[in-house]
């Protein structure tokens, strides 16, 4: 475990795009190791094309990147925030701040790396004047990520789901009130 105070949240760019895609593997792999597959699939962010690309896109306007780093300098934790909630997801009738990617190193689970980015995004939030944070996760099997939002402060909002090529991929809005 990691003492969180000693944690750095700083603002990245295209040059941390690296650093989340290996964030994202490890976290692909962490749970691919449980069987967990139907969230992210089995196969590594950084061997797919359309993946990397797509958070490339987050290296630039109008996302911002929060990184996690520890006191060794290593990044050991992402969020993307966006004022856009993306395709997929219900649109609310107020200005929102959007949680769109949240990934925390694996080795270091239960080390409040999570929920000190989703402090920063509060914070932000609050410096943005917006009064609603929301974010969307993978909402099926077992819907033990559900259970760590809960566990942050969010309450669960509406469901969607998505049509994928291997069937479809159930989600799960929820929100924090500010």
């Amino acid at each position: 475990m990691i003492d969180s105070s000693a944690l750095k949240i700083r603002t990245g760019g295209p040059e941390d795009v690296p650093a989340i895609l290996s964030l994202l593997d490890g976290a692909v792999a962490w749970l691919a190791a449980q069987g967990r597959t139907g969230q992210w699939g089995d196969q590594p962010f950084s061997t797919t094309p359309a993946r990397v690309e797509h958070i490339e896109q987050y290296g630039r306007e109008p996302f911002l990147i929060r990184l996690a780093v520890d006191a060794e300098g290593r990044t050991v934790g992402s969020c993307v925030l966006s004022e856009d909630r993306g395709k997929y997801i219900p649109a609310v009738a107020e200005r929102e701040l959007y949680v769109r990617n949240l990934v925390t190193d694996r080795t270091r689970r239960g080390s409040g790396i999570g929920a000190a980015l989703i402090a920063d995004a509060v914070e932000e939030a609050r410096r943005r004047g917006i009064g609603l944070l929301r974010v969307d996760c993978y909402g099926g099997a077992d819907r033990k990520l559900v259970a760590q939002y809960r566990a942050l402060g969010f309450t669960e909002t509406e469901t969607f789901e998505v049509e994928q090529p291997n069937g479809v991929w159930p989600g799960q809005v929820l929100a924090i009130r500010l």
